[in-house]
């Protein structure tokens, strides 16, 4: 067969992956390694067939197992000796990765020294990184970052309010799920014109939301690292930096602690004290899961508003990644809150799936798009490639 190319998603608990001719042409394969605590599952797509979903084999057992396994699984199908390139989706680029970049023992080296700034995600996408070149040493592989697509917001939207020595030492605001805003961006730009003063609300178990003008990030609710902005499913999102000093010295916590409550134990999870599932939390009759149903959605209201703000006002509200694009409940709910920013949503649309839910009368464009982070990563490696 011709030359292909490989698309790598490696997230903090499940491993995507897709392949796509090197010059053009329709997607081959489609995958992701995932429920890797419970029950690991593959769920695969291949052209010309429908989607299947199969148990793991005994042997994959957490992350790195499940990249081997999802490795083996492209090479059954499709030629190794024909794979052109393998790109990456690397979460945190720090100041140094702005543009997709080679991967070298160099760039490797520099981007370990920030997996302190995204320790769920960094470490498991440079083990993908490992991983390939345990197999093929020579293949030449990309990293594409999701800090980039931020990189051209206004200098004031990337400070914090912190004493500038600290600043210049890299603790400012980056942005994360640039892959998906950019896929999001692009779609707005071939189907509707653009979009205009877009905010994109990226919900799924890490959530984020980003203000766009014509295409352009110019503000995001995430900062320095993967917690800030919204609550996500076990992160807590914006938080009072005296809570953390608090839980320091007056409750005797140490760092590892802390980080571990911050990462693995906040968010729907904490607040429910159920699940960090949306899914199962509007399924439970408790009181402390609706509320963390609530909080999630009242905090996607104020910063849909807030970044409607930093645009000058809102022309698209997009919905994607799992919850936006599959939890109807969520979208109603918060199109609700926005109405009176013009925000419309029709129910039987909503209800639907279907690409635009806004009701005629909406003053607000309001679309569902499928989150493809790795068609992002197709797209940058054929143009660094020059195929």
């Amino acid at each position: 067969m011709s030359d292909w190319l490989l698309a790598l998603n490696v997230g903090s608990s499940s491993v995507k992956f897709a392949a796509h001719p090197a010059a053009s042409g329709p997607e081959l394969l489609r995958g992701s390694v995932f429920d890797l605590v419970a029950a690991p599952q593959l769920t695969l797509w291949r052209a010309g067939e429908m989607p299947s979903t199969i148990p793991c084999p005994a042997r994959v057992t957490d992350l790195r197992s499940a990249i081997d396994h999802a490795l083996d699984v492209v090479f059954s199908f499709l030629d190794p000796a024909t794979l052109l390139s393998v790109g990456h989706r690397i979460v945190h680029g720090g100041d140094g990765f702005v543009a997709p970049a080679l991967l070298t023992p160099e760039t490797v080296s520099a981007l370990h020294r920030l997996e302190a700034l995204a320790p769920l995600h960094q470490p498991a996408s440079l083990a993908a990184i490992e991983c390939v070149w345990r197999r093929a040493p020579d293949l030449c592989q990309y990293g594409c970052f999701d800090t980039a697509f931020h990189a051209t917001q206004p200098r004031i939207n990337r400070l914090f309010a912190l004493p500038s020595g600290l600043g210049e030492r890299g603790v400012r605001r980056y942005g994360f799920h640039g892959l998906s805003y950019e896929h999001a961006a692009e779609v707005l730009k071939h189907t509707y014109g653009g979009g205009g003063r877009a905010v994109i609300a990226h919900l799924g178990a890490g959530a984020s939301l980003c203000a766009l003008k014509d295409g352009i990030s110019v503000a995001t609710t995430m900062g320095l690292t993967p917690l800030g902005g919204i609550p996500m499913a076990t992160r807590p999102g914006d938080l009072d930096p005296g809570a953390i000093l608090y839980m320091l010295d007056a409750l005797g916590m140490d760092a590892a602690q802390v980080r571990d409550v911050l990462y693995r134990q906040s968010g729907l999870l904490g607040v429910s004290g159920e699940s960090g599932d949306l899914k199962i939390l509007l399924a439970s009759p408790r009181i402390e899961a609706a509320e963390a149903v609530t909080l999630f959605i009242d905090a996607i209201q104020r910063q849909i508003a807030s970044l409607a703000g930093a645009v000058g006002g809102l022309d698209t509200l997009v919905f994607t990644a799992g919850i936006g694009e599959r939890a109807p409940v969520v979208r109603a709910r918060v199109g609700a809150a926005c109405a009176w920013m013009g925000v419309s949503i029709d129910q039987a649309l909503n209800d639907a799936n279907a690409d635009e839910i806004h009701h005629p009368k909406s003053a607000v464009r309001v679309l569902v798009l499928r989150a493809d982070e790795e068609a992002m990563i197709i797209k940058h490696l054929r143009a660094v490639l020059q195929v």
